[in-house]
């Protein structure tokens, strides 16, 4: 199965977190512990791939890398 892709709509990096706008118009939540790779790195309108996790609070994004 393929990967759904998206941009980085927001980062606020200072607390850890950010949020995805995908494909499909969806918006999800990731945190820097769903992200492979160095979250410092990644930058507001950058193209990710990910994948999609229950939590309490709704759908997330994990395994989050750039593209």
């Amino acid at each position: 199965m393929e990967m759904p892709t998206g941009t980085i709509k927001k980062l606020v990096a200072d607390r850890g977190f950010g949020f995805i706008a995908a494909e499909d118009g969806k918006e999800f939540f990731f945190h820097r512990s769903g992200t492979e790779g160095d979250f410092d790195s990644l930058q507001g309108g950058e193209k990710v791939s990910f994948e999609i996790e229950a939590s309490p609070k709704g759908p997330r994004a994990k395994s989050v890398r750039t593209l």
